[in-house]
């Protein structure tokens, strides 16, 4: 028997398949509906390469900054937690763009959100839609799929669907904002009225978390530093197909767009003012 691995690419995420050839046969193990193998689970962080990973973010930001850390005096009353994209379309088995990995940080999520919203900081629950208006205006991107991507897409992320909806087990308060986005960022001018909801509440340091990291999640962190907001991207509570694009676009957004901090560390420096 042989396998042959290999990264396929679908709407929004990416996806692992294997080809088993047996005798004069060959399966196909998955497909793009599925990321049946997780390449970025909680087995896989806990390793050798936490160390080194933590150990250079603390290096470059003393190089930089003479500090430990960018960021290490975050007022909660002053936060926003963005969590991006966690909904059914990018997280559960059987949607066009689901990235199961993702289901691993809710834990590490949940508890971000829980401790932050108790000290005043606004959890906020952002979702992409692919609404008829929210698609419109967006050919360039289409044409980057098939005409049944594209359409499956448009189905599965529409509002109503539920592949719109967030994932069930997230810790979803009503007294938390919700945001509806157009485009990967949640700050493009048109994609949400994100930026004036959150300048309305004095907010001016956001927390990333959510699902994909290097899409999504980075899209909306590059837009929120060049609005000077004070960018932080949670790594425990980000998720991406592979450990290597997750830790990539960690270390390509760190020191010019944002900082990089545990759930534990941000925890550490969240001080509520009396």
């Amino acid at each position: 028997m042989i396998r042959n691995v290999g990264i396929g690419v679908a709407p929004g995420c990416c996806y692992l398949f294997i080809i088993e050839k047996r005798g004069n046969g060959a399966k196909l193990m998955s497909d793009h509906s599925q990321a049946t193998v997780s390449l970025f689970d909680r087995e896989d962080t806990a390793d050798p390469r936490e160390d080194s990973l933590e150990t250079w973010f603390r290096h470059r930001s003393r190089e930089r900054a003479g500090r430990d850390f960018l960021f290490n005096d975050i007022s909660p009353e002053k936060t926003a937690i963005l969590n991006v994209d966690m909904q059914h379309y990018f997280m559960s088995p059987g949607f066009q763009a689901a990235c199961p990995m993702a289901i691993n940080i809710i834990s590490e999520l949940n508890h971000l959100n829980r401790e932050m919203r108790d000290r005043g900081a606004l959890p906020v629950w952002i979702q992409t839609s692919a609404s008829e208006e929210a698609i419109s205006g967006w050919s360039n991107y289409a044409a980057l799929q098939s005409p049944e991507g594209w359409s499956r897409r448009s189905k599965e992320l529409a509002p109503g669907h539920e592949g719109f909806g967030l994932h069930p087990n997230l810790d979803v308060h009503d007294t938390d904002l919700f945001s509806v986005k157009t485009r990967f960022s949640a700050f493009i001018h048109g994609a949400s009225d994100l930026n004036e909801q959150l300048r309305a509440r004095g907010v001016d340091t956001v927390l990333i978390t959510g699902v994909a990291t290097g899409v999504c999640c980075e899209s909306t962190a590059r837009d929120a530093m060049m609005l000077n907001y004070r960018v932080i991207m949670v790594s425990d509570a980000l998720a991406a197909v592979t450990r290597e694009s997750h830790e990539n676009s960690l270390k390509a957004l760190f020191g010019l767009f944002a900082d990089v901090q545990s759930t534990q560390q941000v925890l550490e420096h969240a001080r509520v003012q009396t």
